[in-house]
């Protein structure tokens, strides 16, 4: 028993130490477990030579690896760092994504500060604490434009409604000279009497729907002179009041500045050249869109005398024709202003026909 335990003591100083055995292993790969396997069997084949020779060695079959220095997947996204602005690029374009990004605040920022700009000008002008620029010579024009489209358009409802009820007349004239010609199929008797006022209703249709084809050129062409020549006009006319408060109400923040200069401080005067510089800007399109208007106004009233003109002189003469029962004056009358006929009981042909 004592000769076990002394060779088993003996066996064991022979082996080497564990801490020279472990600082021969660096690393190992992280793999399955026959990778493991493999750098097991290896080190101790390792351990077992170095124990025969007398010495240990590293094993040569372990991949050594720094851990000082661990590696990271590359990123298909490659980043760089713009030493001009601090932006981000990448290849996939993220940063023209942010500058697009702070180009849209900047532009929401700008139109939140003018939308608060003209809104307290006009609360300010309608309290009177504030002065308005006011080109009176425009200002009555432009007045007497929207009167005139006002009066326009009642002549265009009331021309309406009087379209509107004779037709119906002219479709009772149609019908009532249908009875007529039916009666005097069936009473001989009286066939030269309904006759008579069957061919006198169909006259007085005939002439009716001549009257109505004039009266319809002449709405629709009120129509179009009230509802968009002088609308066209009235837009520009609006944009001028727009631009015409936003100046105004620059011009008023440049003149609020301008005392504050007297406090040297040091963001005064940039805020003072930006205000001059927002000031020029609305300035130069206030005068623009006031020319255009002037100019528009002057067009559109040579306009406007031209076709009432036509369109007064087709109305005196078709209605004077008809109530004087003057049927070849209100024949003439539709050819010289070249309307095409339209009959209000007639129906409308296939695509085929036409």
């Amino acid at each position: 028993m004592a000769e076990r335990e002394r060779s088993i003591h003996e066996m064991l100083k022979d082996t080497p130490s564990m801490n020279d055995t472990c600082g021969a292993v660096h690393t190992g790969t992280e793999g399955s477990g026959i990778g493991m396997n493999m750098v097991i069997s290896s080190s101790s084949h390792s351990i077992g030579g170095a124990a025969a020779g007398g010495g240990i060695g590293p094993p040569n079959s372990l991949p050594l690896r720094n851990h000082s220095a661990p590696t990271t997947p590359m990123s298909p996204m490659t980043s760089t760092s713009t030493p001009g602005n601090g932006v981000l690029t990448s290849a996939d374009g993220s940063g023209s994504l942010i500058r697009t990004s702070a180009s849209k605040i900047d532009s929401l920022k700008n139109w939140s500060i003018s939308t608060y700009k003209c809104t307290r000008q006009l609360m300010l002008e309608k309290l009177g604490k504030s002065q308005r620029t006011v080109d009176s010579e425009l200002e009555a024009q432009i007045e007497q434009l929207r009167e005139t489209q006002r009066k326009y358009l009642s002549i265009l409802r009331l021309t309406r409604a009087f379209s509107s009820h004779f037709q119906h007349v002219v479709v009772t004239q149609h019908a009532l000279a249908d009875s007529f010609a039916d009666l005097a199929q069936k009473n001989p008797e009286l066939q030269k009497e309904f006759t008579c006022n069957s061919e006198t209703q169909r006259n007085l249709t005939k002439n009716g729907e001549l009257l109505l084809n004039a009266l319809n050129f002449f709405m629709s062409s009120v129509n179009t002179l009230c509802n968009k020549t002088i609308d066209d006009t009235l837009l520009t006319i609006r944009q001028y009041e727009t631009a015409r408060i936003e100046f105004d109400a620059y011009r008023m923040d440049l003149e609020n500045t301008k005392p504050e200069l007297t406090q040297t401080a040091a963001g005064t005067a940039t805020a003072l050249e930006e205000s001059q510089r927002s000031y020029a800007q609305h300035k130069e399109q206030y005068e623009k869109l006031r020319a255009d208007v002037a100019v528009k106004m002057q067009f559109l009233d040579e306009n406007r005398i031209k076709v009432m003109h036509k369109q007064l002189i087709l109305l005196h003469n078709a209605i004077a024709a008809y109530f004087s029962g003057n049927a070849m004056a209100l024949e003439s009358t539709i050819k010289q202003f070249n309307i095409k006929l339209k009959s209000p009981n007639a129906v409308t042909g296939s695509w085929l026909e036409q």
